[in-house]
């Protein structure tokens, strides 16, 4: 159950990266979404999502991976 929970926790913000991803791509190609106004606005949405999205994700591997003791010396906490 813990796993399925650990799944569904990083499935979200992987989501919203790829969203981040989608909205920057359709600047590119001038597509515009409902909600926004501008194309340059929908490329910074899209741009925070992603940095989110991404920064999350990394933040819980390298949780994960201090509590195993699996990092280097330099990213263990002090």
């Amino acid at each position: 159950m813990q796993r399925l929970i650990a799944l569904v926790i990083m499935l979200i913000p992987g989501f919203l990266a790829a969203l981040g991803i989608k909205y920057m791509r359709d600047v590119f190609f001038g597509i515009l979404h409902d909600p926004i106004s501008s194309l340059a606005l929908q490329f910074f949405i899209g741009l925070l999502l992603f940095i989110i999205g991404l920064g999350f994700v990394a933040g819980f591997i390298l949780h994960r991976d201090r509590k195993r003791n699996k990092v280097q010396a330099r990213f263990t906490k002090k």
